[in-house]
C-alpha cells in the first residue's frame, strides 16, 4: 500500500486534499484458542455401520479490542458440532479459532461489522480444515463445512439485539 502522507503530516503528491487514508488490516496471528473433541461411545459405534447421524452445528463470532495504541483486535469463531444417533452421542467437537488483527484508519461505526464479518471470513478456511482433520482423525468421515455467510449472521444478531431491546418497551 502507498503512504499518502509525507513526513510533515500533509498529503503527499498524488493524494487528494481531504481524502481519508485507506483502511489497513493485517493478520498478525491466528491460533486455536480452545479445542475439545469427545468420542464417548466408540465401542457401541464399532458394532456396525449404524444409521446416519443427526448433526447439530453452532457458530458464534466474537471480537474484542486488545491494544488501543497498536490497533490490535481479536476476532474469534466459536464452533460446535454435535453428532448423535439412536445409540447416543457419536462425537462432539468444540473449537474456538481466533485471529489477531491490526486495523488502522477505520471509522468507528465500521469497526464492529469489520471485526464480525471480514475478520472471521479470513480465518474460517483454517477452522474448516481443522474440523475436517479432527473428525477424520477421530475415526469418522471428515466433517466438510459449507462456507458461512458471516454478513448474514451479523445481520441476524443485530436484529435479535434490536428485537430484545424493543420487547420491554412494547409492554
Amino acid at each position: 500500500m502507498t503512504d499518502n502522507q509525507n513526513g510533515s503530516g500533509t498529503p503527499a503528491a498524488g493524494a487528494a486534499v481531504g481524502e481519508k487514508p485507506a483502511i489497513q488490516a493485517q493478520v498478525v496471528a491466528q491460533y486455536i484458542k480452545d479445542l475439545s473433541f469427545e468420542n464417548p461411545n466408540v465401542e457401541k459405534l464399532m458394532s456396525g455401520p449404524g444409521e446416519n447421524p443427526n448433526m447439530k452445528l453452532e457458530v458464534n463470532v466474537n471480537a474484542r479490542r486488545m491494544d488501543e495504541k497498536d490497533g490490535l483486535f481479536e476476532s474469534a469463531i466459536d464452533f460446535k458440532a454435535h453428532a448423535t444417533n439412536a445409540t447416543g452421542t457419536i462425537y462432539q467437537l468444540e473449537l474456538v479459532y481466533a485471529g489477531i488483527f491490526r486495523i488502522k484508519n477505520i471509522p468507528e461505526d465500521a469497526l464492529e461489522p469489520f471485526l464480525l464479518i471480514n475478520c472471521p471470513a479470513l480465518i474460517f478456511p483454517y477452522l474448516r480444515r481443522l474440523a475436517s482433520d479432527l473428525t477424520r482423525e477421530g475415526g469418522f468421515p471428515p466433517l466438510l463445512l459449507d462456507p458461512i455467510d458471516f454478513a448474514g449472521l451479523y445481520v441476524r444478531r443485530k436484529q435479535q439485539e434490536e428485537g430484545g431491546a424493543e420487547a420491554p418497551a412494547a409492554s
